[in-house]
């Protein structure tokens, strides 16, 4: 099998790649097109940044001219993000993408889309937005010829297909998948075999050491609730062993909040939200502002489905954060034979105790090759992931004999909680529209004119006992089940809270006066301590004042744990060089500036002590570490430890004994790969974020080494491939007021100006004005006007 693609299309003259050249003129130029479509004629206003500003007479043309519009800048983007979604990219990249497709089947990425189309379809919302977006998209893709086809398609010889409303369901999976498919089951299964269920409690509690909760402590439940499920005397499958590790990146996450207008300036309250997840070109997001009867709405869309996902209108303002709930459970699966057509769950209601599996056949194209049939089992727990432990995984964590829950293959409507909260004009209505949503869970923020502020910590939550899904679960006992959901109404949520503000960093969601279990382990609280320590101090702020929190660089973390690490470092016993840099660290200011150096010892040294601490014990492949508070706490309050001490080792180590030891080791290791202590230590050098494009072997259409502090754990969250997506700030009032940017720009071709024009924007941490226009006639002078007519030509 072959999986490089032709390059002679790629570099024909006539239809090559420079035919793809765009000047600031030609892109801007004004046009008139004719769509047939349509039921009435559409204007687009494209302002300066080439963001689409469109006024439709009618729901239906309004999505038509969004699929429009946004095909013509990120079609490519479109097209390869749903293969990837559906487990189609060796259709087009051949055997090297074969694993990676033959997981998303696996995982249920396609059935599960199917079954949001399904509901979407029911509903006379999502079928009239899916279907005109569709027609919007395929209205683009009528009109283009191999010579101005996106430049990946030609990179890769393939042409653009059909859109359809599958698609759309892909991209909305896709983005769940990113956000709800970290899973520790396994892991957490291997320790409580190993080391038992007090270890387990008091390395990985149900709740952290450290807490600053999403809904403000003493915060009322104002309902009733449900029963909760009794456990099973049995709270995990043990016996078995599975090949799995690394479990994906704690650090995932994003930053939004509002506060009141006692804490503003102009007496309105005042919103922001900044996304995290993975950098890339095209950009994730792609601005928008949707005009009709009965809606104006701006701010960012997710390039493959209608209506603007964060964003605000003339009367609210909303952003969301993950909550990672625990919405993924794996359960072990007994077979009745080898054949494994029946499986074992014993049915109370029907005294059955073997089950049938549903089949279900994935025919993958793979390019110069042909058809690969892969038969997935499916429980009524879910699809089993791998028959067989000598099957190739593209992902080890998913092992072979076991099913899954996921949240991703039920039934939803999305699409009708973002049609209805574009055009919500109160608090009222903004919960209404949320009672569609079911994932992934967000921690969705609230802002509005009358000046109210509020959090939901939302989506569609399964009824389960205290921590199931911690482990892998036994399939054959139906306690085991998702038991129900939890009322929407449930959900935790705050409004108006007497302290004049509303945030969330993805830590904990509640105190532990909630009734329901939610997740057993959510992000490190120190980024969302920031934030509030901040927000708390915050009085006439301005939107100035949040555009400078969405770039704090402090870091909580190292402000707590520093000060206990130098304690044990024997300062006496120090070279020169290491006397040095350790100066330094009692000087240091917490901040991860771009030009300071200290960040880079304390990443390094942090990592050294944490692996010194728990790798004797816990460094097996199947296991995993506790968070850095556990970590942090035992530092503090039990230093005496047995963790600390290396067991390879006869002596026995002290915490002391190993900070002195990991320090000088990542000192050294610094001075032989940097250099001595100059400027090739600073912080956004050996960080080193970069903007890949979507296919990274495209090295050139990114861009490396981008010159931001930042980090993991930190409000201001760039990493080197991830960080702020999208910042957004709005001032509610009278007069609505919004400023945001996201690393990349409007178009998806590298040969455009409007490629990456707002990288360094968003670099610098600045934010550019969002235009929101009442009409096409308020249209700034160096606007570009588009006319879409009904009538063919």
């Amino acid at each position: 099998m072959s999986s490089v693609p032709p390059l002679g299309y790629f570099l024909n003259p006539f239809a090559g790649f420079w035919q793809n050249a765009e000047t600031v003129a030609s892109a801007t130029a004004p046009h008139t097109l004719n769509l047939p479509t349509l039921h009435d004629s559409v204007t687009i206003v494209y302002d300066r940044y080439q963001v689409p500003h469109i006024f439709a007479r009618n729901d239906h043309d309004l999505y038509v001219a969004q699929g429009y519009v946004t095909a013509r800048d990120r079609l490519w983007q479109m097209d390869f993000q749903t293969r990837a979604a559906g487990g189609r990219l060796s259709e087009v990249l051949g055997e090297l993408t074969l694993e990676y497709d033959r997981f998303q089947r696996k995982v249920g990425m396609v059935y599960g889309a199917e079954r949001f189309l399904e509901a979407t379809l029911a509903d006379s919302l999502g079928r009239q937005v899916i279907e005109a977006y569709t027609e919007g998209v395929n209205a683009w893709i009528s009109q283009l010829t191999p010579m101005n086809y996106p430049i990946e398609f030609k990179l890769l010889d393939y042409k653009p297909e059909p859109w359809e409303p599958l698609k759309t369901a892909l991209m909305l999976k896709l983005m769940t998948a990113n956000l709800t498919m970290g899973t520790d089951d396994l892991f957490m299964t291997r320790i409580l075999q190993q080391y038992g269920k007090a270890t387990v409690d008091s390395l990985f509690p149900a709740y952290p050491y450290f807490s600053d909760p999403i809904i403000p402590p003493h915060t009322p439940w104002n309902f009733r609730p449900v029963p909760i499920p009794a456990a099973p005397t049995q709270v995990a499958a043990l016996g078995a062993t599975y090949q799995f590790p690394h479990r994906p990146d704690p650090d995932n996450g994003s930053n939004n909040w509002a506060i009141s207008g006692e804490r503003s300036a102009t007496g309105y309250p005042i919103l922001a939200n900044d996304p995290h997840l993975g950098l890339s070109l095209p950009s994730l997001w792609y601005q928008v502002q949707l005009h009709a009867p009965g809606v104006n709405v701006c701010g960012a869309s997710l390039p493959g489905t209608p209506g603007v996902i964060i964003g605000f209108n003339d009367a609210i303002a909303w952003g969301v954060t993950n909550v990672d709930a625990d919405v993924l459970d794996f359960y072990k699966i007994d077979f009745r034979d080898d054949d494994r057509l029946e499986y074992r769950y014993l049915d109370e209601t029907t005294a059955q105790e073997w089950h049938p599996v549903t089949l279900r056949e994935e025919r993958i194209k793979v390019r110069n090759y042909g058809i690969i049939r892969d038969t997935v089992r499916y429980t009524h727990h879910g699809p089993l992931l791998y028959n067989d432990p000598a099957e190739p995984s593209f992902n080890p964590r998913f092992p072979a004999g076991l099913a899954m829950r996921w949240i991703a293959h039920e039934p939803s409507t999305e699409l009708t909680t973002f049609y209805k909260l574009n055009r919500a004009q109160d608090y009222q209505a903004f919960t209404e529209a949320l009672s569609y949503y079911m994932a992934p869970a967000q921690n969705f923020v609230y802002a509005d004119r009358d000046n109210n502020i509020a959090l939901w910590v939302n989506g569609r939550f399964p009824l389960k006992w205290k921590e199931q899904g911690k482990f892998i679960l036994e399939g054959s006992d139906p306690k085991n089940d998702w038991q129900g959901w939890i009322p929407h109404a449930h959900n935790p949520h705050v409004k108006n809270p007497p302290r004049g503000f509303v945030s969330s960093g993805n830590q904990r969601s509640t105190d532990r006066t909630y009734p329901y279990y939610l997740t057993w382990e959510q992000a490190p609280y120190g980024r969302g301590a920031r934030i509030n320590e901040v927000l708390r101090q915050m009085h006439h702020a301005t939107a100035d004042s949040l555009r400078a929190l969405q770039n704090d660089n402090l870091y909580w973390h190292a402000r707590q744990a520093l000060p206990r690490m130098l304690q044990g470092v024997r300062a006496q016993q120090l070279t020169e060089p290491q006397q040095q840099v350790y100066a330094q660290m009692r000087r240091w200011n917490y901040e991860y500036g771009p030009g300071q150096r200290e960040p880079a010892v304390f990443e390094a040294w942090w990592e050294a002590f944490t692996e010194a601490t728990w790798h004797d014990e816990l460094g097996d492949t199947l296991m995993r570490y506790p968070m850095q508070t556990t970590t942090l706490f035992l530092m503090d309050s039990l230093p005496k430890a047995s963790w600390f001490d290396d067991r390879t080792t006869p002596e026995r180590e002290t915490l002391d004994e190993i900070l002195h030891q990991t320090f000088v080791a990542s000192v050294d290791t610094l001075r032989s790969d940097l250099g001595p202590w100059d400027d090739d230590w600073q912080w956004a050098t050996v960080k080193g974020t970069t903007i890949r494009h979507l296919m990274p072997p495209l090295t050139s259409f990114g861009r490396k080494d981008i010159r931001i502090g930042g980090g993991a754990g930190i409000v201001n969250a760039t990493k080197k491939t991830h960080g702020p997506s999208w910042r957004m700030i709005v001032e509610l009032g009278p007069q609505v007021k919004a400023w945001g940017v996201y690393p990349g720009g409007q178009s998806g071709n590298p040969g455009s100006p409007f490629y990456e024009n707002m990288i360094d924007t968003w670099r610098d941490g600045h934010l550019n004005e969002l235009i929101f226009l009442p009409s096409p006639e308020a249209a700034p002078a160096d606007a570009s006007v588009w006319q879409l007519n009904r009538n063919s030509p």
